[in-house]
């Protein structure tokens, strides 16, 4: 994505917010329309707010692919033959919906998709979008799945696009979740560590658009070998507070050997045990800095976050940080 003269900041290296708030009032739309272009595929827009037009974008870019952010002033959006003979980068586009409702046509589909639906599009394919004027910005997240990355039978995939496709459970509600905090903790990342977080978006979303064609046995060992370890550190994280959380009780849940989840965990930069051990004393500290917290004692902090013994979270916490529980939070007091 190109920053463009009206960039509003930027944050870490690899994302970028542009905003219309740099330009003119009536010269914004003009250029909002220009960026979507060059952002995302040639397109002919109109909207009622024109001469007022408000937008912002906040992208993140992961090398193989692009996850962005989109809040603007209601308006429609079509992309004829035309655009299409003019540039076609290629690329589906799978959308959540976060604000008003918004009208999708594209392969004689039609779907009026609502706050918390997920949606399909192809830029190689015509399509008309109608964001819907509730008196509130129209709000939407994007991932940039390049059709070459998809290992699924593009006739197939196709049949997918504006339709509107179940993101609250299972594959769907897992890669949502998963790019909400990839926008949330990508400030924090190096290039190699988003590198490796943009090919596991990428898998999710494979495998979420291979659920919805019954297709996944297509999708390539790696993949879903990522796709899984991604299924089990959303579980720890969801569950660190249970005291018996451990490989067993992970393996078990997940329907695979200790073995085999280990050997997931190869490649990564901790063992199982140690991503439990980090995640919890990480929302300890948290917790021991946080005013409102104040109450609770020490050992009630440590047992929120699945420590059995609060001598033993005593030793951890000063082998981590270099100083006791009660120590950061005096300092933190202070």
């Amino acid at each position: 994505m190109e920053r463009g003269t009206a960039a509003g900041k930027t944050g870490a290296r690899a994302s970028v917010v542009l905003s219309t708030d740099s330009v003119s009032g009536p010269d914004g739309f003009d250029w909002w329309g220009d960026m979507v272009s060059k952002a995302v595929m040639p397109v002919s827009l109109a909207s009622e707010h024109a001469k007022h037009f408000k937008g912002e974008v906040a992208a993140l870019e992961l090398v193989e692919t692009e996850f962005s952010a989109f809040s603007f002033s209601p308006m429609s959006a079509r992309r004829t033959p035309d655009h299409i003979r003019s540039s076609d980068p290629e690329n589906y586009f799978l959308f959540l919906v976060h604000g008003s409702p918004i009208g999708l046509e594209q392969r004689r589909n039609n779907a009026l998709l609502h706050a918390g639906d997920v949606a399909l599009f192809d830029t190689s394919q015509p399509l008309a979008c109608e964001f819907q004027d509730q008196g509130r910005h129209s709000r939407v997240s994007v991932l940039r799945l390049p059709r070459a990355a998809v290992p699924l039978p593009s006739h197939k995939t196709d049949r997918l696009v504006a339709t509107p496709l179940a993101g609250r459970t299972g594959s769907g509600a897992l890669l949502t979740s998963y790019l909400a905090g990839l926008r949330e903790n990508a400030a924090h990342c190096g290039p190699t560590e988003l590198r490796r977080l943009g090919t596991t978006a990428l898998d999710l979303a494979v495998t979420f658009l291979a659920a919805r064609l019954d297709t996944s046995p297509e999708l390539p060992v790696e993949s879903r070998q990522r796709v899984l370890l991604a299924r089990i550190n959303a579980f720890i994280d969801h569950n660190l507070h249970e005291q018996d959380l451990g490989p067993a009780t992970i393996a078990a849940h997940h329907h695979i050997s200790v073995r085999l989840l280990h050997a997931l965990f190869e490649e990564e930069p901790e063992t199982v045990s140690a991503t439990i051990r980090r995640r919890r004393l990480e929302h300890s500290r948290t917790d021991l800095a946080d005013p409102r917290l104040r109450h609770r004692t020490i050992g009630e902090i440590a047992g929120r976050w699945g420590f059995r013994h609060p001598a033993a979270f005593s030793r951890t916490f000063r082998e981590a940080y270099g100083i006791s529980p009660t120590e950061a939070r005096t300092a933190r007091q202070d």
